[in-house]
C-alpha cells in the first residue's frame, strides 16, 4: 500500500512538472508572437498600429505607402528575426549537448568564420557557385563554406576516431585558418568592397525578403522534426556518453546527424544575415533555466528563446539611435557579452 502511494505521489509529481514545461513553452510562444507585433510597430516612419493592422489585413482604410512598408520592409524583417534567432538557438542547443559543452554555439566550430570567407570571395573577387543569380551569390558563397567546413571537420574528427574534445579542438584549429584567410581576402579588397564586406559582417536583418524566407522557413520546418525524433536520445546523451551507449545508442552517429542539423541551420541563418554572435549561446540557456534538460521541452524553448530574443534586438536596434537603423549584430553582442563572461565565470567557479 505504502509503495502504491509513493508512486503515485512520484506520478503526480511528473505530471506537475510536465505541464508546468508545457505551460512555459506555450508562454514562450505567446512572448515571441507579442514581440513579433512590435517589431512590425517599431520603425522610423512612425505608422500607428492601426495603419499597420490595416495594411497587414488589406483593408481598404490602409494607404499604398503604409502596405508598402508593412509588406516590404517591416514584415519580412520581422519574421527574419524570427527565423534566424530560432535557427540559432536551435543548432545552439544540441551543440551545447552533444560537446558536453554549456559555452559552445554554432560558430565554435568555425561556421561563422567559413561563411565570413565565402561571403567575401563573393564581394571581393566574385567567386561564387556556379549558375546562381547574382543576387543569391554572397548567400550562396557562405552557405557552401560554412556547410562544408562541418562536414570537412567530421570526416577529420571520423578518421582521428575523436570524441567531443577533438571535435571542439579540430573547431578552434579551422576558426584561425579561416580567419587568416579572410584577413588575406581584406588585404587585397578595394575600398568599396571592404566597406560591403565589413557591413555584411556586422550582421543585419535589412537584406531580408521573401525569397531568404522562404529559404530559412523552409529549413527550420525540415530541421525541427528530426531534432524532436532525436530529443530522448540527447537527453540519455546529457547524462554521459557512458550511459548512452548503454541505452544502446550510437553516439557517434548520434553526434555525425546532430552537428549535420546543426550546421544546416547555423549556415542558412548566417548566409542571409551574416554574422549574429552570442543568440547560439544565451537562448539555450534561457531555456535551461526555465525547462531543464527534457529535450523533448528544451528544443522547442530553445528555438523560441532564440527567436524572441533575435525579435527583441530587432525592436531595440531600430530604437537605440532614433532614425538609424543599427545592424542587429552589434546589439546581441553588446547583450551577449556579459552573459558568456557570466557562464565563464559560473564555470570557473564549478571547476
Amino acid at each position: 500500500m505504502t509503495v502504491s502511494l509513493q508512486g503515485r505521489e512520484v506520478l503526480l509529481a511528473h505530471g506537475r512538472v510536465m505541464r508546468r514545461r508545457f505551460v512555459l513553452v506555450l508562454v514562450l510562444g505567446a512572448m515571441m508572437l507579442a514581440a513579433l507585433v512590435l517589431d512590425m510597430a517599431t520603425g522610423p516612419s512612425g505608422l500607428p498600429l492601426k495603419q499597420i493592422w490595416a495594411a497587414f489585413t488589406g483593408s481598404e482604410d490602409a494607404s499604398r505607402a503604409a502596405s508598402v512598408i508593412v509588406w516590404q520592409v517591416r514584415l519580412p524583417v520581422a519574421l527574419m528575426a524570427l527565423l534566424v534567432g530560432a535557427a540559432l538557438s536551435l543548432a545552439g542547443a544540441e551543440m551545447q549537448t552533444i560537446l558536453d559543452n554549456p559555452l559552445a554555439s554554432p560558430f565554435t566550430l568555425g561556421v561563422s568564420a567559413a561563411a565570413s570567407l565565402g561571403a567575401a570571395l563573393a564581394i571581393v573577387l566574385g567567386l561564387s557557385v556556379p549558375m546562381l543569380p547574382a543576387g543569391l551569390a554572397v548567400a550562396g558563397n557562405a552557405f557552401v563554406f560554412a556547410f562544408g567546413s562541418v562536414l570537412l571537420l567530421q570526416f577529420v574528427a571520423r578518421r582521428a576516431q575523436g570524441g567531443a574534445e577533438l571535435l571542439v579542438l579540430f573547431g578552434i584549429a579551422l576558426v584561425f585558418s579561416f580567419n587568416a584567410l579572410l584577413s588575406l581576402v581584406q588585404f587585397v579588397a578595394s575600398a568599396d568592397a571592404l566597406q560591403q564586406l565589413v557591413f555584411w559582417s556586422m550582421g543585419s536583418l535589412a537584406r531580408s525578403n521573401w525569397t531568404s524566407i522562404a529559404i530559412l522557413g523552409c529549413v527550420c520546418a525540415l530541421v525541427l522534426p528530426f531534432s524532436l525524433e532525436a530529443s530522448w536520445r540527447l537527453t540519455a546523451l546529457r547524462m554521459g556518453e557512458e550511459r548512452a551507449m548503454s541505452y544502446g545508442i550510437d553516439v557517434r552517429r548520434l553526434r555525425f546527424l546532430s552537428l549535420l542539423r546543426v550546421s544546416l541551420l547555423a549556415a542558412t541563418a548566417v548566409a542571409f544575415t551574416g554574422t549574429i554572435g552570442f543568440v547560439g549561446l544565451v537562448g539555450p540557456h534561457i531555456a535551461r533555466m526555465l525547462i531543464g534538460e527534457d529535450h523533448r521541452f528544451f528544443l522547442p524553448a530553445s528555438a523560441l528563446s532564440g527567436a524572441l530574443m533575435m525579435s527583441a534586438a530587432s525592436i531595440a536596434s531600430k530604437l537605440i539611435v532614433p532614425g538609424v537603423l543599427l545592424p542587429v549584430g552589434i546589439v546581441t553582442s553588446l547583450v551577449g557579452l556579459p552573459v558568456f563572461f557570466a557562464l565563464i565565470l559560473r564555470r570557473r567557479a564549478r571547476g
